[in-house]
């Protein structure tokens, strides 16, 4: 007997709209952007350009790239020269301040909606990364009591990507309790090193430079204040304020975690309004729509068309967006270009003994391959034995420690911070960039290891 209930059609899938030629294009971008977000990939690729500076630092290309890194470049406007900067600068100055601002904008998201908005929850990792900050920082300041100490901050910092990317490598035999104490940890020690940064690794601060830059800071907060939603007035005055933050002597990186505060991150409409406006804007775009005449020749078509084109891109936040748009180039440009600049350990003529044993050498790495797991395992033990906090779900002890290992892994803060520290004094950066790759290796391959173990037994 047939059935008498009339079968409905088939609802059309995105690639139903597109022909088989786009089809195979879109493909190709989702695979792209599966690569891209990769944080394992980004940490290898970051890993490659560092370990290829070291090549290169130790053949006689060596001299023709730290010529090119080290030769000012005059910048001048109607033939008034404005200011002379190095390739290098540039690269630590201006280029970090965009993964600054991405740095920011990860801060800011977890922050509005991610695992900072639940006090209790993110109390124990970030408390743990102040534990995982002291540490590295007393061992270093110990080993070079009455020596270099104004390197003490190298150790302290735990590289975001390079470490999540070796966590990543054991897949789901971490529990997701660990990586979500782990993110929080890296992000909560990240927040540190900036203000590390910005307190004691800058000149002498100029007023009038500073003066600007918070004026500069007023009227990005006076946009997001007043729901300005378009990303370009945001960032020409971003571009404003690295100027005012470079000229007064603050390290100008700063700049891209203040605008990166600035960036509203709610959408630029009313989203409770949207489903009746879209359930009544739609069928009148169709209506509109004549599937005998040309698309060019659709005027009313089209320009409905765009109209509801317009109003969807205000979904989005534009934080969300610009995050999008900048966190590929960061990942896969800016960061391996700052590693293979700052990564050139030149060990040639160098006498290795002394090396070894110099101090910045042994604070710097035992800080790193130390002080970190004692630090973030001894005050994760401290609070949640005293009562103040307990252990994630599902989490153990000797995942505790793993995790201490892995935040051992400091590399493109503890470079950036090692220039800052000796901006005259050669042969301790030698020291100190020795010690943070020969540390991050270490902390990387042994955290990997136990983990494997400790989570496998789970």
């Amino acid at each position: 007997m047939p059935s008498s209930i009339a079968t409905a059609p088939a609802v059309p899938t995105p690639a139903d709209l597109l022909t088989d030629r786009q089809r195979r294009r879109l493909e190709r971008r989702d695979l792209y952007e599966r690569i891209t977000s990769s944080g394992t990939v980004a940490a290898a690729v970051m890993v490659v350009a560092a370990l290829a500076a070291v090549v290169v630092a130790n053949t006689d290309a060596y001299f023709a790239v730290h010529a090119f890194l080290t030769t000012p470049v005059a910048i001048s406007f109607g033939g008034a020269p404005l200011v002379s900067v190095t390739p290098e600068i540039f690269i630590n100055d201006f280029l970090m301040a965009l993964f600054f601002l991405l740095v920011g904008l990860e801060l800011k998201y977890e922050m509005t909606v991610g695992e900072l908005t639940r006090p209790r929850q993110a109390m124990l990792p970030m408390i743990a990364a102040v534990g995982g900050v002291i540490a590295p920082a007393t061992i270093y300041a110990v080993v070079n009591r009455g020596g270099a100490l104004q390197g003490w901050a190298i150790p302290m910092a735990t590289d975001i990507a390079f470490a999540l990317g070796v966590l990543a490598l054991l897949g789901n035999r971490v529990p997701n309790g660990v990586r979500v104490f782990f993110a929080t940890l890296a992000i909560a020690d990240d927040l540190i090193s900036i203000v590390a940064i910005a307190l004691f690794y800058g000149q002498a601060p100029s007023l009038p430079w500073l003066a600007l830059s918070a004026l500069v800071t007023v009227l990005l907060a006076l946009m997001n204040k007043t729901q300005h939603y378009h990303l370009r007035p945001y960032l020409v005055l971003g571009a404003v304020l690295w100027v005012c933050v470079f000229m007064s002597g603050v390290h100008a990186t700063i700049a891209g975690v203040v605008l990166a505060f600035c960036i509203p991150s709610r959408a630029g409409m009313q989203i409770d309004h949207l489903q009746g406006w879209l359930h009544a804007k739609l069928p009148d775009v169709m209506d509109r729509y004549d599937d005998e005449a040309h698309i060019l020749g659709q005027h009313d078509f089209t320009h409905a068309a765009l109209e509801v084109e317009r109003i969807m891109h205000r979904v989005t936040p534009p934080m969300q967006r610009l995050e999008r748009s900048i966190s590929t180039f960061v990942n896969f440009v800016v960061l391996p270009v700052f590693a293979f600049a700052n990564a050139q350990v030149r060990l040639v003529g160098v006498d290795l003994g002394a090396l070894v044993v110099d101090p910045v050498t042994l604070g710097t790495y035992f800080g790193m391959l130390l002080g970190k797991p004692i630090g973030i395992f001894g005050m994760t033990f401290l609070l949640v034995k005293t009562g103040v906090a307990s252990l994630p779900s599902r989490v153990t002890w000797g995942q505790m420690l793993g995790v201490g290992i892995l935040g051992g892994i400091g590399f493109t803060m503890s470079i950036l911070i090692a220039g800052l520290a000796f901006p005259a004094h050669p042969e301790e950066i030698l020291a100190a960039k020795t010690a943070i790759l020969a540390g991050s290796i270490t902390a990387a391959v042994i955290g990997l290891c136990y983990m494997g173990v400790v989570c496998r037994k789970r």
